[in-house]
């Protein structure tokens, strides 16, 4: 798909601030209402804007952990990928899942809130998922960056 300069203003101010009124946004971009209007919702229809959401802060939350975990399953068959995917799916602390070239199969990024109960997320819902040989983990100290979504190039 192409966007134009005017398709990339859009979809920068709407990834800062999803909440930004179509006035506003068609002020910021140089355009009247409708037809501002009409980009978002055919940005939308193309799949460039997939939805809005809420940034939530986790630990206000009461989930304070936040680990990343490196699995290696037996077998890389399509149906053994297929079934830890959808065990994964069905993990609420798990928040990304993304499968991996090279050693490691997938990362996941996970919330708890506490130690126990990511032990008890580890041990009873991770290890036992199908086809997992291993686990890894890594819990965070801090978070140098968390930038949602992609960046976005106004001139390109």
């Amino acid at each position: 798909m192409a966007f134009d300069r005017i398709d990339r203003q859009i979809l920068d101010l709407l990834q800062e601030d999803g909440r930004m009124t179509n006035v506003d946004l068609a002020e910021r971009v140089g355009l009247t209402a409708p037809p501002c209007l009409r980009r978002v919702r055919a940005l939308e229809e193309q799949g460039a804007i997939r939805g809005y959401h809420a940034n939530l802060d986790a630990a206000t939350l009461g989930y304070p952990i936040t680990v990343f975990a490196m699995v290696s399953l037996r077998s890389q068959a399509e149906s053994d990928l297929a079934a830890f995917e959808s065990h994964i799916a069905a993990i609420p602390e798990v928040r990304e899942c993304h499968m991996l070239n090279g050693e490691i199969d997938f990362i996941l990024k996970l919330v708890a809130t506490d130690l126990k109960s990511f032990q008890e997320i580890l041990t009873s819902r991770l290890t036992t998922a199908p086809n997992v040989a291993s686990v890894k983990t890594s819990l965070t100290i801090r978070t140098a960056k968390a930038v949602p979504g992609i960046p976005v190039t106004i001139d390109g």
